[in-house]
């Protein structure tokens, strides 16, 4: 069974992705009437679906590829009706995100551990949100979190994550603005083995004037943490806001060469943005999306669901 009959076979597990992808839908808005009006599957009709899906901000790259993997299937299925393109297009999606891989949503995560998380990305994406989030989440699950103010460049990066803290009765390990922030990490390590914490959560800053600075302030955190935690950190997660487009896809491509980042938060997905970056982050650097922010409130920050995802692209659509 493909993902079109799938997820439009039946009512789906949840409405939660409609809103937040509405700017996407808009933009896909027109497939379905060119679908229609067009009378055979020609390259004029191919030109028509790749304009769109390039407005989604899918990014020009993986739309290539996308229609290139559409028009094979044409061939080899002997396609003639356009209609019947919608069901193709749905499940070559899916299988541009999946690659053939079973891609794992969940935090790496081992029981009666230290478990580190790294967030990166630059200033404003909401890194220190989306870890204010996270430790109430993390700290509803049972689990014992630290959150560390890293980010010892800005003032207000520590004082908005003490805020995060009290909001959600957390404890924030912090110095002083101008700290080293390896220092202040392997002093936040130390605390969290002596007193057995589950979860540490690190922010990091975000400034990116050079390339070769930001590798050599993130590779020095990555060997301070490993030094007092042979197995940390868990995950590297990288902080992309949505409503940035292209400009998120290259800021991916910077902190995937500077770290080992090993999944992506996809925040602001909240209506405004073009939700198709998702499709082309999976397809140029291999990341998976592990969590995505819908919207203003705690519980607004949720694991990522393909399904989900997709359902919500196309839900008016058939």
């Amino acid at each position: 069974m493909g993902l079109f009959q799938k997820l439009f076979g039946k009512k789906p597990k949840s409405e939660r992705y409609q809103l937040g992808l509405h700017k996407t839908k808009e933009n896909l808005g027109n497939l379905k009437a060119i679908l229609a009006k067009s009378e055979k599957i020609d390259d004029e009709l191919f030109d028509s679906l790749e304009d769109i899906f390039i407005q989604a901000d899918i990014g020009v790259d993986t739309v290539i590829y996308f229609i290139s993997e559409l028009k094979k299937d044409v061939i080899n299925k002997k396609i003639s009706d356009p209609n019947d393109l919608a069901e193709i297009i749905v499940d070559k999606m899916f299988e541009i995100y999946l690659k053939g891989e079973l891609v794992q949503t969940d935090l790496n995560y081992t029981d009666h551990e230290v478990n580190v998380y790294l967030f990166v990305g630059v200033n404003g994406v909401g890194k220190t949100t989306t870890i204010g989030k996270l430790a109430k989440q993390l700290k509803d699950e049972g689990k014992k979190v630290m959150m560390v103010a890293g980010d010892t460049f800005r003032a207000g990066a520590i004082s908005q994550l003490v805020e995060w803290g009290r909001r959600s009765n957390t404890f924030v390990f912090a110095k002083e603005a101008g700290s080293d922030p390896s220092s202040v990490i392997y002093d936040a390590l130390e605390i969290a083995k002596k007193d057995k914490y589950d979860v540490v959560l690190c922010d990091t800053a975000g400034r990116l004037q050079t390339k070769t600075n930001l590798m050599a302030e993130l590779s020095k955190m990555k060997r301070v943490i490993q030094k007092t935690l042979p197995n940390a950190p868990q995950e590297t997660l990288l902080v992309i806001d949505a409503t940035t487009g292209q400009n998120g896809m290259r800021q991916a491509e910077v902190f995937k060469e500077a770290t080992d980042v090993t999944g992506i938060v996809l925040t602001k997905l909240d209506g405004t943005a073009k939700g198709g970056i998702v499709l082309a982050i999976r397809h140029l650097y291999n990341l998976p999306i592990k969590y995505v922010g819908l919207g203003e409130k705690i519980e607004d920050l949720v694991m990522f669901d393909i399904e989900q995802y997709i359902y919500g692209l196309f839900k008016d659509f058939f």
